[in-house]
């Protein structure tokens, strides 16, 4: 039985982080080795500006009364990718220790001004997010990922999130990775523009495909990583959507690989972006955490809280 974690409120949202890699590449000229963040932390420069782009989203949820999740620093934080940036497995535990209390060190400083903030890891797949991954077995992923998640858990994170899954038997192997280690898990999907994954499913077969396959393991699901015009044509009414609690958009209409080409920061519409998510969160009002994904910034996060908690604080 999945359980209600982040607690929900009536009237309460939790804002994410927002596009946390494309802004410090972008935004700030740091280069990203295989996209991954967390050897930024290594970097004392680099640690500051990552530092004050979290508190521009702390700032956003105070603004509007929002609680958080964050989990935007390990998401290459796994043994494959550790790999080939360098990193042996007790060093990787090491950043990823680092990764929690760089978080658990910005939330403490809001503690008086942000309520509810959890901290947590981010999982990303074993391969590129946006390959078929078909090759990975559930039985290979869940003994990859438990890596992450078993260090995750020592290091006294609150939950992890997935993002960016795109195979099924993969997202299997995570949920029941997390589930092994008793760590709360939200499992997140990316869709391309024919509204599924690229592996083929729909966001639906996924949901109901992992929890009858591990009894309902991960405390929630979502979307990141795509914009509303892709994802959500793949939102309908059934028990299966509400599970659905984590929506994290990209900014950007554009398909993904040629937005990954482009070498600059499309920031799209941050006003249009609000408005789509609350519309969506109005059909579908277990949506209760929200923020972005490529693209998006503290822009993007304060539209979304705005439109939410208006349309919550009517209803």
């Amino acid at each position: 039985m999945p359980r209600d974690f982040p607690p929900r409120e009536s009237g309460r949202i939790y804002l994410t982080e927002a596009g946390t890699e494309t802004e410090v590449m972008y935004k700030w000229g740091y280069d990203l080795p295989h996209f991954a963040m967390f050897t930024l932390l290594e970097n004392p420069e680099a640690v500051k500006v990552m530092q004050a782009m979290f508190r521009r989203y702390f700032d956003a949820a105070e603004e509007h009364g929002a609680g958080m999740v964050v989990c935007g620093v390990d998401y290459r934080a796994s043994p494959d990718w550790a790999q080939l940036l360098g990193y042996s497995l007790d060093g990787l535990a090491e950043m990823q220790e680092r990764a929690i209390a760089f978080l658990t060190g910005l939330r403490d400083e809001y503690r008086e001004r942000v309520d509810d903030v959890y901290v947590g890891g981010c999982i990303g797949p074993r391969g590129d997010a946006y390959s078929l991954n078909k090759t990975i077995t559930e039985a290979e992923a869940e003994d990859y990922h438990s890596v992450q998640l078993e260090t995750l858990k020592k290091v006294g994170a609150d939950l992890a999130c997935a993002m960016t899954f795109n195979s099924v038997p993969e997202a299997i192997g995570v949920a029941r990775a997390a589930k092994a280690v008793d760590m709360p898990l939200g499992l997140s999907f990316t869709l391309d523009s024919s509204s599924r994954l690229a592996s083929g499913p729909s966001l639906r077969e996924a949901i109901e495909t992992v929890d009858a396959e591990t009894g309902g393991a991960p405390d929630f699901y979502g979307v990141n990583c795509s914009h509303p015009v892709e994802f959500e044509p793949a939102f309908e009414p059934g028990d299966w959507a509400a599970r659905i609690r984590y929506v994290r958009p990209n900014a950007s209409k554009m398909e993904k690989i040629a937005l990954c080409k482009l070498g600059h920061l499309e920031d799209g519409d941050p006003v249009e972006l609000g408005q789509q998510m609350t519309d969506l969160a109005r059909r579908y009002p277990g949506m209760d955490i929200l923020g972005g994904c490529c693209g998006t910034d503290e822009r993007h996060l304060a539209e979304i809280a705005r439109g939410v908690r208006a349309l919550r604080a009517c209803a």
